[in-house]
Formats: C-alpha cells, structure tokens, sequence
C-alpha cells in the first residue's frame, strides 16, 4: 500500500526526531542514548539478516534480539571489498524503498550501490544542518548566506545533501561543478562574482584550483570575491594546507564534514573546526589496521561504523579504511557528539629512509612555513645507494627562487629524515587535482621506486579525461 512520504516514515520519524532534537539540546542522558543504540542495533541487524542476501550468510545464527553494543566484536568485519563483491546482495531493503540513488566513484575498482530512503537521507542531514548553523551563526550572525556547492551530482549524494541542508538553514544555494562540460572554471568564477557567494563548499584543490585561475583572469580572489567561508571535504585538508586557501581568499576554510557514499555523513564541522561525530546515528569501535584488534572507544585507530539508522543499506562494522582520533567532546562550540580527528587512509602510509609516515606528517612538512602555494606534489626517487631521494614540487607565484627552495629543501629533509630537493613551479602534474576521487597518494605521490599501482593508474587516467584543470 503506498502512503504518503510523511505516513510512510512516521513510526521512524516518532521514534528520531525527538531523540534528536533532546540531543542536539543537551538533554539526551547517557543511558537514554545506550538505550536507543541498543535497539537500534537490534533493529538493524534483524532488518540486515532478513533482507540482505549478503548479511543472511553473514549472520547466520546470530540472535539479533538479544544484541547489546558490547556484543559487536562477536560479528564479522564488514570490508569494502565485501561491498564490491555483493553489490546489490549488501542491500536490505528493496530499491522501490529509496528515494534517491547513488554509486560510489568506481574509479579504484566497480562502482557499488548506496541507495538512500527518507531515513538515511533525514538522520544524516540533520546533523550537519547543525554544523552548518553552528559555523554560519559565528561568521554571519542572523543572516543566511549564499552558498555554492561544487562537486559531482551524476549519482552522487553531494547536490542532494547540501542543497537539503542549505534549506533547512534558509540559505540560497547554487550548484556549480567546475569540472562539469556544462560549468568550467570560467562559469564558475562568473557565478561566484555575480551572485555575491558568501560560503563555498569543494575540496581543498577546487578551491586553490579556482583562485589561480581567478587570477589568471586578472582577477584577486580575495578582493573581487565575497566568499568568506569554504567549507572543505573529500582530501586530506591539513592546518597548513587550510592555510593556503586562507591566504589565497583571505577567507575561513573548515574541513566541512567526513563521511563517504556508503557510510553517510559519519561526522560535521563546529564553528571551532573541529569534526563531531553524529552519534545517534553509528555506534563506533577503533581497532589496529592491520590485525583488526579491538584499541577502545577513544584514540588512535581504524574506524569501524556501524549503522544505527534502518534504512536501505545499513552496514555492520564496515572498516572504513581510515585512520581517525576519536577524543570525548572538549570543545564547548554547542555540538555534541565526540571530536573526530581524521588522520588519513589506513594504506596512505609512506616509508622514507626505512621510517613510516602518515599522509597528514608529509603535508605538514611540505607545506610548513610555504606560504600563498596553489598545491604540491612529492616525487619519490632512489639514489645509486639505494637511499631515499625527495623531489618536493610547489606550485607557487613567483617562479623558481633558488635560496628559498634550498632552505625550504633543508627543513623537509630535517622533519623526514631524507635527502631532498625543491622547485618552485607555474603549474603542477594535473593528477594532483584527483585526491577527492581516488585518493592522496595516488594525487600527490609519484612513488618511482615501485611499479604504478591501479590507484596511480586510475588517477592518471582521471586527469589525461579532464585535461587541464582551470
């Protein structure tokens, strides 16, 4: 029988809404909310068991009624190579239930499913319609900014997500793909310009991309623009990096949230630029990458999520791949959730001269006391000894400056522990303008001590597909 969207969801909406809102006031006690992550949890893990053909094989003898969340470390991982190999079968609701459809990039390996329903689409937007009011009521008081949105809406959730968000806070909002045939940076520019946009939401390199190529125009970003705001998302978005974008529109860049397709939003920005996360929506664990051990509810590891919201596609402690701090909430910006720290992708570790690195210790080197750059890239060689050699590459105006690369060549050498080498150059390889789609390292390592990789190849075939960047 089909009812009305508003009928159709009610029993959901009567059992979220009110959680929410006590939640988001402060009101929420503890064992309220362990109680609604209990039966939650139950709720999802029957619903998986009954309608994903995938999850029926998976929890085969597990009783989802006696569940509790201390009991999650009994049931298996689920992985992203389980989502690849499923597709349709991770599913637990039928397609007739979503109201949108979206895949992920597909851009490492096939594009998998991630339809939405009412309830997914309303319990993750919720949540950062709170960081969006959080942040806008500190740069702008009263008033309702304009926003742009620019990224890929072609089964993606980006256009959908914000563009419900901005009207939940009463902004005016515009969709503008710089790298869409339909838009290109020129376009892009225009509309910012025309339409006085007060807030633009991108990834890190879009927003560096559109200031060179404002000023390739003749243009200065920071005087011809309104924008005071860019909300960051998709990349590894370091402080320093922040920085550069700052510098480039004398504007406040946030990392706006962190989620992915088949995860939602998991958590969203405060004014205070920290990420909380949307805790009535996932119960989370933190386990080592690499032997799957549990690490406990807070500090350094591996995010697993799972699902509390019963919708066409929850997952059931899904390894997101990703290296997180999670801390109790310290903040006192007015969000709640804890504070999420994104360290970068599990597999985005480097080893230089025998020592690991995580991706956001080589950003910060790169980038530390650079100032006004556009983006880098770092190139990895061996030398007739067998040692590590850096090649740091900054794209920054000026051209070639031989006793700044030199002293800057000094200070990486000195944080990494390997010889290296500076250039100050116009214009950098165009697969550092990939990292949204498929991933830092592939964006901005050229690794020449190893075969290429299917991600270096898929980010090369990326970028030869959209030629020059602005």
């Amino acid at each position: 029988m089909w009812l009305p969207t508003s009928e159709k969801y009610r029993a959901f909406l009567d059992r979220y809404l009110p959680l929410h809102s006590r939640y988001v006031a402060g009101e929420l006690t503890e064992e309220e909310w362990r109680e609604w992550a209990g039966q939650q949890l139950r709720r999802v893990v029957a619903l998986a068991a009954q309608g994903s053909p995938f999850y029926a094989r998976r929890l085969a003898g597990v009783d989802a009624a006696a569940l509790t969340p201390e009991d999650l470390p009994r049931l298996p991982f689920t992985t992203k190579d389980d989502l690849r190999a499923a597709m349709h079968d991770i599913l637990s609701r039928d397609l007739d239930e979503a109201c949108f459809f979206y895949e992920t990039t597909g851009t490492t390996g096939p594009a998998t499913p991630c339809p939405r329903d009412q309830r997914e689409v309303i319990a993750s937007n919720a949540h950062v319609t709170e960081g969006w009011r959080n942040i806008f009521a500190d740069v702008f008081g009263d008033r309702a900014p304009r926003v742009g949105v620019m990224g890929p809406t072609e089964v993606h959730s980006l256009g959908d997500t914000l563009g419900d968000v901005a009207r939940n806070v009463g902004s005016a909002v515009a969709k503008i793909w710089p790298y869409s045939p339909v838009v290109g940076f020129p376009k892009a520019l225009q509309l910012m310009r025309d339409l006085a946009l007060d807030v633009v939401f991108c990834t890190p390199n879009v927003a560096l991309s559109l200031a060179k190529a404002a000023r390739a125009q003749g243009l200065d970003p920071r005087r011809d623009f309104a924008v005071k705001v860019f909300l960051v998302t998709g990349e590894m978005c370091t402080p320093d990096l922040a920085r550069q974008i700052d510098q480039a529109w004398g504007a406040r860049t946030y990392n706006a949230l962190y989620g992915a397709q088949e995860s939602l939003v998991i958590a969203s920005a405060c004014a205070r630029g920290r990420l909380h996360l949307a805790r009535p929506n996932y119960l989370t664990e933190l386990v080592d990458p690499d032997t799957g051990a549990d690490l406990g509810p807070y500090g350094t590891g591996e995010l697993v999520i799972t699902m509390l919201i019963d919708g066409v596609k929850p997952l059931i402690r899904y390894r997101t791949g990703d290296l997180v701090e999670l801390a109790p909430n310290d903040c006192g910006c007015g969000i709640r959730g804890p504070v999420v720290r994104v360290v970068g992708r599990t597999r985005d570790r480097l080893v230089l001269g025998g020592r690991s690195f995580q991706a956001w210790q080589v950003e910060r080197a790169v980038l530390d006391r650079i100032d006004h750059s556009f983006g880098y890239q770092v190139v990895i060689d061996r030398d007739e000894d067998g040692d590590d050699v850096l090649t740091v590459r900054l794209d920054l105006p000026g051209g070639p400056d031989p006793v700044r690369q030199a002293a800057h060549a000094d200070r990486v050498a000195g944080t990494l522990g390997v010889r290296c080498r500076v250039e100050f150059l116009d214009e950098l390889d165009a697969v550092t303008t990939t990292g949204a789609f498929v991933s830092w390292k592939a964006a901005r390592i050229h690794d020449r001590r190893t075969a290429v990789d299917h991600e270096t190849a898929a980010a090369r075939r990326l970028a030869g597909a959209r030629g020059h960047r602005a």
